[in-house]
C-alpha cells in the first residue's frame, strides 16, 4: 500500500454503525472519554498511595490498595471499547487525560495513610457523583447496555468507599 492510501485510510472517519442517533453517540462517546480519563487518574493516584503506604497498618492498607487499584483498571477498557462501540472514539494520550480528568492527582512527597485513604474516598466518592451524571444522559438517549456497565461501576465505587470509611474510622 502506498504512503498516500495509507494516510488516506487513517483519515477516514469511523463510521461504527450504532442504531443511536449521532447526537446521542457524540454525547455519550464524550461523556465516557472524560469518565476514562478520571478512572485512569483515579487508578494511578491509588496504585501512588499504594506504592506509596508506610506505618502500622501498611500490609492491611498496601494490599487494600492493590485490590481497588485492579478493580478501577479493568474498568478501563470497557469504558473506552463501549465509547467506540456506539461509533465514538476516545482517549490517545496521557495529555489528553491531563486535558479531561475531574478528579485531582496527588504529587506530594509524602502523605500520612490516613489522609491517602480519606482522599482516595472523597474521589471515589466524587467519582459516583461522575458515574450518576453520566447514567442518566445514558438512560434519556436509550443506551441500554451503558447504562447497565455504569450501575455496576457505581456499585463497586460505592464499595471502595465503603472500605476506605471504613479504614479510616476512628474508634468509639
Amino acid at each position: 500500500m502506498s504512503r498516500q492510501a495509507a494516510s488516506a485510510i487513517r483519515k477516514a472517519p469511523l463510521a461504527t454503525p450504532t442504531d443511536l442517533s449521532a447526537n446521542a453517540s457524540t454525547d455519550v462517546a464524550a461523556a465516557l472519554t472524560a469518565l476514562l480519563a478520571d478512572v485512569f487518574t483515579l487508578y494511578l493516584k491509588t496504585k501512588n498511595f499504594h506504592w506509596h503506604m508506610s506505618g502500622p497498618h501498611f500490609r492491611d492498607y498496601h494490599l487494600l490498595l492493590d485490590d481497588q487499584g485492579d478493580e478501577i483498571f479493568n474498568a478501563t477498557d470497557a469504558i473506552a471499547e463501549r465509547a467506540r462501540k456506539i461509533g465514538g472514539t476516545t482517549l490517545r494520550s496521557i495529555g489528553h487525560i491531563a486535558r479531561l480528568q475531574r478528579i485531582l492527582d496527588n504529587d506530594a512527597d509524602y502523605v500520612t495513610p490516613e489522609d491517602m485513604l480519606s482522599e482516595l474516598r472523597d474521589d471515589n466518592k466524587q467519582l459516583v457523583t461522575i458515574l450518576r451524571q453520566v447514567h442518566e444522559l445514558t438512560s434519556d438517549v436509550g443506551d441500554y447496555a451503558t447504562t447497565s456497565l455504569i450501575e455496576n461501576w457505581i456499585d463497586e465505587a460505592e464499595h471502595r468507599v465503603w472500605f476506605l470509611f471504613e479504614a479510616t474510622r476512628r474508634g468509639e
